[in-house]
């Protein structure tokens, strides 16, 4: 079944002028019905990917703020209730 946000965006959000090159290139790519399974799989990637480059930046966060595991877990050891 299809993303029930993707059916209830307006028109106006799929217009040319709102979407960047590749995103236009990734509609035309799927233009396409596919079965279920492929789009699951699909989604399944970009998932993956984003999650991929999240963790990226993340490390690149705590290495330029000098962030360590022994800091996580110092913070485990915390009390935080007011």
């Amino acid at each position: 079944m299809i993303n029930s946000y993707i059916c209830n965006m307006e028109t106006k959000e799929l217009t040319q002028d709102s979407l960047n090159e590749q995103q236009l290139l990734m509609l035309r790519l799927l233009k396409k019905p596919m079965p279920e399974a492929s789009f699951i799989q699909i989604r399944q990637l970009a998932v993956e990917l984003l999650a991929k480059q999240l963790e990226e930046n993340i490390d690149e966060w705590e290495v330029k703020n000098g962030i360590t595991e022994e800091y996580y877990e110092e913070l485990s050891k915390q009390h935080f209730r007011n």
